[in-house]
């Protein structure tokens, strides 16, 4: 556990109505009594950095929390890429998980869920742990790696209360109170405020889902005949059409199908890689996928969104011949495999590469199947249980990562970021205290029409939002990956909004703490001229090369490509 220094803390808790509580911590006691609802708390002050130090509560029971650190307490929330974990990032980080053992830097890990009537006062779940090798799979890497920077520089310990949910919209973290200001978010909120409504849903969809993916089974080709299979290794598949992976099946001449496709290839591994370690890379599939090696089964991902890399058994690889057969599931808008990812299976020190040509053949098609009921989108939902929980804790401030979920309401951004701010602060209480946020990195979805213009529109959005007080953003258009919405390059997020809480949070004033930020324009001629504050030492195109990706709109709202270059 990590408590805020240099502030007023507050220690609360239950017990039964009347009873008498004591707390001993750091050579003072502290003496309360549970009010009629059974709630108490005292208020802790004037506590420097340090640690560790142990708390006793006593009352009809006694409770003694260990290993107790004071220094500076962050909040982390948002979506996936805030949840991402250093487990998760293992392949890029690998030294850095080595290396990494710091008992100053501590995260309380939970996992919200919603709730649309009321406030929890207590998360459902959560625990303390200390930024080792050992918690890698729950540890938030941006978080890590902001809380990394700042121990680096001022040596105080470091406490991240992770709190997220994949896929979240920013609505679902804001309180109902706060809601109200937007109409359309205050009446799909009272909706599902009704007993029984989500109930209804969720069994509406199960029935949908259910029904589509038997249908869907029995109508698959590939299991039509029991006693030869489509993954058999001894299939003919002489009648099989050929396309190159990766690549969409819509852009062959089966078109833009929803259903199951079933994907072949051969490869020949020579036998001093037979029984060696072995694995499987399939980038990324959409959207779902099952791996079969000889006739094996191998794996199975159920989503769009997650890496391929599935471990081979000993025995499955052999001498020779060897076939790969996938079956591909998609439900809606394009399927298929992402460009720019690793297609590959290694053994021992060997690679083959997988991209390239592979047969395929339609097993069945389907009518596209729509999202199911998600509550992380529905307003207040996760502020009531994943914010209101821990708003009497006290904290240095706030590290945010979200907005792929709302880019496609690019245009109410501003309005809507800057209502989470203010009620942040406002239910916290504790003044405007640092609020740091991740700037939308490059991102091209191939199944959203107009993406580069949403993200560029919700990119624009958060710029904006600098000018509400003591807020900070990192600049990521360099670190993301057109072809991922998950980036893997963490680091360089966490590092930079390390450099934002220097500026924001702890006073700094002669650092470069931000990327460049848009100043203003002006026109010469058939010439636009841009200019910047936060340049350090001047404007530079990485590695030299040319300025890429500017275009001009007009009053028509037409966009043309622009030859752009530094001054």
């Amino acid at each position: 556990m990590v408590l805020q220094r240099d502030a007023d803390v507050k220690i609360w808790g239950w017990a039964s109505k009347g009873e008498k509580v004591s707390i001993h911590f750091i050579g003072s006691n502290y003496m309360t009594t549970a009010n009629p609802n059974g709630e108490w708390e005292v208020m802790l002050s004037d506590m420097k950095a340090g640690g560790p130090y142990e708390m006793q509560i006593e009352a009809s029971n006694s409770i003694t929390i260990k290993d107790i650190l004071i220094g500076d307490v962050w909040v982390c929330s948002g979506q996936s890429n805030m949840g991402l974990s250093m487990g998760s990032l293992r392949d890029v980080y690998k030294d850095d998980i080595a290396h990494m053992d710091n008992p100053f830097i501590r995260q309380f890990f939970t996992f919200p869920g919603t709730n649309f009537k009321e406030r929890e006062k207590d998360f459902r779940f959560g625990r303390w742990q200390h930024a080792d090798s050992n918690s890698i799979r729950g540890l938030t890497a941006v978080g890590y790696f902001f809380a990394k920077s700042l121990y680096e520089k001022y040596k105080i310990p470091i406490g991240l209360i992770s709190v997220s949910m994949g896929g979240s919209s920013a609505e679902a973290w804001i309180s109902e109170e706060s809601i109200k200001a937007f109409p359309i978010y205050r009446e799909q909120l009272q909706r599902f405020k009704v007993d029984g409504y989500i109930e209804r849903i969720n069994k509406q969809d199960d029935e949908r889902v259910g029904h589509w993916n038997r249908v869907l089974k029995q109508n698959d080709a590939g299991y039509k005949n029991p006693q030869q299979t489509w993954f058999d290794p001894e299939l003919n598949v002489s009648d099989w059409e050929t396309m190159q992976v990766p690549g969409y099946w819509a852009d062959t001449k089966l078109g833009n199908v929803n259903g199951v496709v079933w994907f072949r290839k051969e490869i020949d591994i020579s036998a001093d890689l037979v029984g060696e370690p072995a694995l499987i890379k399939l980038g990324r599939i959409v959207d779902c996928d099952t791996v079969f090696i000889n006739g094996k089964f191998i794996g199975s991902i159920g989503s769009q969104y997650a890496p391929r890399a599935y471990k081979i058994s000993d025995e499955v690889l052999k001498e020779g011949k060897n076939t790969i057969v996938l079956r591909v599931i998609n439900y809606i808008r394009k399927g298929g495999f992402v460009p720019g990812k690793e297609y590959e299976l290694s053994a021992g020190s060997g690679k083959i590469n997988l991209e390239g040509e592979w047969k395929f053949k339609l097993g069945a098609t389907a009518e596209p199947l729509e999202d199911r009921l998600f509550l992380g989108k529905i307003p207040s939902g996760l502020f009531n249980a994943g914010i209101a929980p821990v708003l009497n804790y006290k904290i240095k401030g706030v590290v945010w990562y979200q907005g792929e979920s709302n880019t496609s309401r690019a245009f109410e951004h501003y309005d809507l970021f800057k209502l989470l701010i203010k009620d942040w602060r406002q239910n916290w209480r504790q003044g405007d205290f640092p609020f740091l946020y991740v700037q939308l990195p490059n991102f091209v979805e191939v199944n959203v029409e107009r993406t580069q213009y949403d993200w560029a529109i919700f990119r624009e959005s958060q710029l904006k939002a600098l000018v509400i007080p003591n807020t900070g953003m990192a600049v990521t258009i360099d670190v993301g990956e057109y072809n991922d919405i998950h980036p893997k390059r963490k680091k360089p997020v966490g590092e930079r909004l390390a450099l934002a809480a220097q500026k924001a949070a702890y006073g700094e004033k002669n650092i470069v703490y931000s990327g460049p930020i848009y100043k203003s324009m002006k026109t010469d001629g058939n010439k636009i001229i841009l200019s910047f504050t936060n340049v350090g030492s001047g404007l530079v195109a990485k590695d030299d090369k040319k300025l890429n990706c500017f275009e001009i709109c007009g009053i028509d709202n037409k966009y043309f490509p622009a030859a752009a270059k530094i001054e």
